[in-house]
């Protein structure tokens, strides 16, 4: 095998399915960091994310610019569920919440696959030949999703950085006392961070869906992954989400240098107990599990 081959059929495909996993881990720490909880329903909210988009093709959108609705859509939905939810359960053990988020995402994928059923779905039909740039190549969906995760995480970044309430919330996750005591209304940021995490959820799913296909355990099946690169990178770090998903979506990808294609997913976990064993923190120094 050559380097190029090495290249276009390992390492490309690894950055494209390890820039979605990010998307996702990014959830999943904001969720972690600021709401002191793991989220189990986050890969059954991106399925959610990927029908809705699915339907609005389907309804006459092209599936990017039905991307943008999708993320509203399933915000809203996020935000319900906590109030449906997780809001009264916030005072109690977070274990209950944890396991309440359970029944959430298996509420969830109930209503993907009565509404879409269970046959596996695509956005668009036909073969896509991929284009060649200066020796790699790419095809349309492949730039539009790495753009897109780009375009995300420089946005998110700048918001938490510079906007009010992404210091806000950077001032909860930091020590959410005290952020009550100098002004902050953590209700309002609370319901900020899941607008936001369901907004992920949706554009991970979505992305999933356009670079493989949609059916309604997708996102089930991707949340070990996902989880992997939350705390790989270091939980409540945003960068440390992008870090940790590259890094498992390449492992993945070259795993089956020594590994059946059926195990894949084998590497995440592997990753996960490796890091949770040497370095519970994270590679970018994230909180404590």
């Amino acid at each position: 095998m050559s380097f190029m081959d090495f290249l276009n059929f390992h390492i490309v495909p690894g950055v494209v399915l390890g820039s979605i996993y990010a998307v996702g881990a990014i959830g999943i720490t904001l969720v972690f960091g600021i709401l002191r909880f793991s989220h189990f329903a986050h890969g059954d909210m991106a399925t959610l994310g990927a029908f809705v988009a699915l339907a609005l093709v389907t309804a006459g959108l092209t599936p990017w610019a039905a991307l943008p609705i999708a993320m509203a859509a399933v915000a809203v939905v996020a935000i319900v569920v906590d109030k449906l939810f997780y809001d009264y359960l916030k005072a109690r053990p977070k274990i209950m919440t944890v396991m309440a988020s359970l029944g959430v995402a298996l509420m969830l994928r109930a209503v993907v696959q009565v509404v879409f059923g269970v046959d596996p779905r695509t956005y668009a039909s036909g073969i896509v030949r991929p284009d060649e740039y200066f020796g790699i190549l790419l095809r349309d969906r492949e730039l539009y999703t790495l753009a897109a995760v780009v375009a995300i995480v420089i946005g998110l970044t700048l918001f938490l950085r510079h906007s009010r309430w992404g210091k806000a919330m950077r001032a909860m996750s930091d020590n959410p006392d005290l952020a009550r005591l100098s002004g902050v209304d953590n209700r309002k940021v609370t319901m900020l961070t899941w607008a936001i995490v369901g907004a992920l959820c949706a554009a991970s799913g979505f992305m999933l869906g356009i670079n493989n296909e949609l059916h309604s355990m997708m996102g089930w099946q991707v949340l070990l992954p996902m989880f992997a690169a939350a705390i790989l990178g270091g939980v409540g770090r945003v960068e440390g989400a992008v870090l940790g998903g590259l890094i498992v979506g390449i492992a993945e990808e070259l795993s089956i240098f020594i590994l059946p294609a059926q195990y894949k997913a084998a590497t995440a976990f592997a990753l996960l107990l490796l890091i949770l064993l040497v370095r519970p923190r994270g590679l970018l120094n994230g909180k404590v599990l």
